[in-house]
């Protein structure tokens, strides 16, 4: 059986306590963290820059995925992987130039991944995926935390994996220990979670043992 990973995203964590609520993710086996960067523009909300990522770098090992939501994100990639991303996704509909941009990712030492809008068709990815070990279905509009899973997601994910057998396909939007088994049946791979496990009424671990209880 493929390992489901399970990756908390520190959108909804406490800014406060952010080097303490990682570490607390991270012992809880986390597989990795995301980090939510969004611009004011391509999503219409302000998240996080490279500090962020370097201050997550400084308490945790794993490894960190950097979600650029964000215009031009060609223009930002170095700053991220420097700061200590280990993986890298765009957005397909934020760049004119997206193989050069997987390229540059690449070029950089950074694994390279995209990220598609629920509205984008899988039809879009067809072209890019032997260039990249990711792709991200949003199974919420980008921008906020906490939404609510949009219901024909799992299908979208089916078609994605007949595409790409081989391919890792992660999902982030209202993934919880009820949508999990929906994606993980669809064929996502690797979970991101954000409210289900920051916001979990009985602690961060607890969140994450009820999403992997759900798909195990």
């Amino acid at each position: 059986m493929t390992r489901i990973e399970v990756v908390p995203s520190i959108l909804s964590a406490d800014v406060s306590r952010l080097g303490d609520q990682v570490r607390e993710a991270v012992a809880a086996g986390a597989d990795r963290i995301q980090v939510d960067i969004m611009d004011g523009h391509f999503v219409p909300n302000l998240t996080f820059g490279p500090l962020v990522v370097e201050a997550v770098r400084k308490v945790t090992d794993l490894p960190i995925e950097a979600h650029l939501m964000i215009e031009h994100p060609e223009l930002f990639i170095e700053a991220f992987v420097k700061a200590g991303a280990s993986l890298i996704e765009v957005q397909v509909e934020a760049t004119t130039s997206l193989y050069r941009t997987v390229e540059a990712i690449k070029e950089l030492g950074a694994d390279a991944g995209v990220a598609i809008n629920p509205a984008t068709s899988v039809e879009t990815l067809r072209e890019i995926v032997p260039y990249i070990v990711l792709v991200n279905v949003m199974t919420v509009e980008p921008g906020f935390g906490g939404q609510k899973f949009i219901a024909h997601s799992p299908e979208k994910i089916r078609r994605l994996r007949a595409m790409a057998p081989d391919l890792e396909i992660e999902v982030d939007g209202g993934i919880d220990a009820q949508t999990a088994p929906l994606v993980v049946k669809a064929g996502a791979t690797v979970l991101v979670a954000g409210s289900s496990v920051f916001g979990h009424k009985a602690g961060i671990a607890a969140g994450i043992a009820a999403i992997r209880k759900a798909v195990g």
